[in-house]
């Protein structure tokens, strides 16, 4: 005969997932910083940030690069695609044995944005201004007057 036993005042274990999550988190990110040498950071992260805009005679691209000077962006245009590339470099200069956390990040990055049009190269126009580079990139005489024909079935 089996006996089976009550317990009437145990406590009821209540499951909280994003608890869980940021635990798993904050434990991640231990581990990347004792993996990474002191002043680096993971480099993907970064990449500027970019905003798009076609017209029918243009395509506008906004990029995100704070904290850098226009002579330290390269940038290469293509006929269907864009390429920035460049460097934040760290400026602090921590002397004694004090601890410094630093969120922003530094090192090389590089992003290639395809563009959905084919542009005119040589009449690129590039602004950069408050750490936000405009670009403005005229479409082909072709792209410009370009209808496609859809089939209704």
């Amino acid at each position: 005969m089996a006996l089976i036993r009550w317990e009437p005042f145990r406590e009821i274990e209540r499951w909280e997932p994003w608890r869980e999550m940021e635990s798993l988190q904050q434990r991640m990110n231990r581990l990347f910083e004792r993996l990474m040498p002191d002043g680096e950071r993971a480099l993907s992260f970064g990449v500027p940030a970019a905003e798009m805009e076609e017209t029918d005679s243009e395509i506008h691209l906004k990029l995100e690069v704070p904290g850098l000077e226009a002579k330290d962006l390269n940038v290469e245009v293509t006929a269907d695609s864009v390429s920035i590339s460049g460097e934040r470099k760290s400026e602090t200069k921590t002397e004694g044995k004090g601890v410094t956390r630093s969120e922003f990040y530094y090192g090389k990055f590089e992003r290639t944005i395809p563009l959905p049009a084919h542009i005119q190269t040589d009449k690129v126009q590039a602004e950069y201004k408050n750490g936000i580079l405009n670009l403005t990139l005229p479409k082909t005489e072709e792209e410009k007057h370009k209808v496609v024909k859809v089939n209704v079935g």
